[in-house]
């Protein structure tokens, strides 16, 4: 993973870079479909991106292998001109990318997974940035929603969301920790499968983060967030898990120089195990049967998935 990671962030790391630029890394795989769009925000724009790499046995192939959603959710990978350079807030997709394209060399090299796997990201080199407690987030051109309507596929049986968690002062490791499963409202417990797959392909004890009820709701409601690593959860009904990239210290998103490459391969790695667990079967985000007990014992949790203030 570590090349792949290596020749996204050259890639990447520079003012012209844009979604066509990204996704011509892609145009030699034939299992393989890569496309960018770019959109208008209120504050710019930027170029989201979807990767599409094609299981054996996945939905594409008319198969019934599930499909494993990776979104890289960030900001902007630049809040140029202020600062000059990659921000840490791009951390998530250079992950994200470097996971598309290490699928799709295994997809020519008789490697091949099961189902589909669908990755979205974007890709913005002059983003804003916002204030926040207790350091600054990179802001973003476009709102959450049109960030989810282009990441969060309609098509993903679960989704691992990878974000940089670093501004904050409740994680206090470096490299990445993953989050309980949330699933309509729901923050159920961290999955024992994601758990036992990141303690082997990482080598040591699996690291967790808390996350709140306020984490699972929208953005737009003014509550506070730790970032929207869970935001793909409003605008799904799927297992959503955030892959959160982390340092011991809280580092602002939009500062520059913060990106350590090893921690992100180290994150880029599980979800490549993820993949190939998920779409074969051998893995799952959440026990259905207990969500079925759940949801009998207690009812639906989805109006935690709207803010009661636009849906009325």
């Amino acid at each position: 993973m570590l090349k792949q990671v290596l020749e996204v962030i050259d890639l990447i790391d520079r003012g012209t870079i844009d979604g066509k630029q990204v996704i011509d890394l892609f145009k030699d795989f034939p299992l393989v479909t890569a496309i960018t769009e770019t959109v208008q925000g209120d504050e710019g724009t930027t170029d989201f991106v979807k990767i599409i790499i094609q299981g054996k046995n996945g939905k594409l192939s008319k198969g019934d292998a599930p499909t494993l959603g990776v979104i890289g959710r960030l900001g902007g990978i630049g809040a140029r001109p202020s600062n000059i350079g990659m921000v840490s807030d791009a951390d998530g997709a250079v992950a994200a990318i470097a996971v598309a394209l290490k699928l799709s060399l295994m997809s020519i090299y008789d490697d091949r997974l099961e189902g589909d796997v669908i990755v979205t990201t974007h890709i913005c080199p002059d983003a804003p940035s916002q204030p926040h407690e207790p350091v600054d987030f990179m802001g973003s051109p476009v709102d959450m929603d049109q960030m989810n309507e282009y990441e969060v596929v309609k098509e993903a049986d679960a989704i691992l969301s990878i974000d940089t968690t670093k501004g904050n002062n409740i994680i206090n490791h470096r490299g990445y920790a993953i989050s309980p499963t949330v699933k309509e409202g729901y923050i159920l417990r961290v999955s024992q499968d994601l758990l036992n797959c990141m303690e082997v392909s990482s080598g040591t004890h699996a690291k967790t983060f808390p996350i709140s009820q306020q984490d699972i709701t929208p953005y737009s409601n003014d509550l506070f967030h730790i970032n929207s690593i869970l935001q793909p959860a409003t605008a799904t009904n799927a297992p959503v898990v955030g892959v959160a990239i982390t340092t011991e210290t809280a580092v602002p998103g939009c500062g520059t120089g913060a990106s350590h490459e090893i921690d992100i391969t180290e994150a880029s790695r599980f979800v490549i195990e993820v993949a190939k667990g998920y779409t074969s079967n051998k893995m799952s985000f959440y026990d259905e049967k207990e969500f079925e007990q759940i949801i009998s014992l207690y009812g639906k949790m989805n109006h935690f998935q709207y803010d009661p203030n636009l849906n009325k």
